[in-house]
């Protein structure tokens, strides 16, 4: 499987986080909450207009805004 942004990964899909494309302070905070280079992260729900989303990575259920999610690169687990 190819590496995607997080935010094009589908709905109960888990995806391994690889890295970062940009480090700023932002990814801080997200590195803060949980989702580092490594975890794994399920895409759980979508807003009713399809932006943020929300993961469930290490117990918790975090939502992230698409363009927040185009600077975190994932693999998709095997189906």
């Amino acid at each position: 499987m190819q590496e995607m942004n997080l935010g094009d990964l589908p709905l109960n899909q888990t995806g391994v986080v690889k890295h970062f494309l940009r480090h700023n302070t932002l990814t801080d905070r997200i590195i803060s909450l949980g989702i580092t280079e490594g975890a794994e992260i399920t895409a759980a729900f979508r807003s009713p207009f399809g932006d943020p989303t929300a993961y469930f990575v290490k117990g918790c259920l975090i939502a992230l805004r698409k363009s927040d999610c185009e600077h975190i690169t994932v693999l998709p687990k095997g189906e």
